[in-house]
């Protein structure tokens, strides 16, 4: 075992596939210390990156310059990160766009997908992730996750995001779920499973 410091994953050193080419890349994230990180990572491969921690900041940026590429987190504090991938659809339709979210969701992934995102990642995403699905080849199948969501996980994420969305009235949660009010809360009085 090597005892040496361990190497951060989102600095791994890998630009294959961005030679000659725009390399122009939006980051929008609310995360700070996220967005800074897969900012410098991203660098390290290529990329001349820019980033935004809010949709305003984000569709601002896009506005002046559309980039090639674009990764952008789904829920950010002032709305929704789809409204900058529909506006960079529209400004740059070729940019190749990466959707994050921790809501692993199968109808926003959708509506990621139609709007012109080349992939969806479930967060913590790392920068060898994003960087794979940002040069991945568009004829080229996207590789299977090595450790995917149990599918309790994926109820649970489910549930917790129509909670989100009813403002978290338990009662309307429930009744869009099709599920009885003391069940849900039990669900939601647990813990995340893995």
């Amino acid at each position: 075992m090597n005892g040496g410091p361990r190497q951060d994953p989102m600095t791994d050193i890998d630009s294959a596939g961005l030679a000659g080419t725009d390399t122009s890349l939006i980051i929008v994230d609310d995360d700070k210390a996220f967005l800074q990180r897969l900012a410098r990572a991203m660098e390290t491969r290529g990329f001349a990156v820019e980033t935004a921690d809010t949709v305003a900041e984000g569709m601002r940026k896009v506005d002046q310059r559309p980039p090639a590429y674009a990764v952008v987190d789904m829920r950010l504090e002032d709305g929704n990160g789809l409204d900058v991938i529909e506006l960079i659809r529209r400004k740059r339709p070729e940019s190749r766009m990466v959707v994050l979210t921790g809501y692993g969701n199968i109808a926003t992934a959708v509506t990621a997908v139609k709007l012109g995102a080349v992939d969806y990642l479930a967060k913590p995403a790392d920068a060898d992730e994003v960087f794979l699905a940002l040069t991945r080849d568009p004829t080229e199948k996207a590789v299977p996750p090595d450790n995917p969501m149990s599918a309790d996980r994926v109820r649970w994420e489910h549930i917790q995001r129509v909670y989100e969305l009813c403002e978290r009235n338990v009662s309307e949660t429930a009744r869009r779920l099709n599920m009885h009010r003391r069940t849900l809360q039990r669900i939601l009085a647990k813990r995340a499973p893995r």
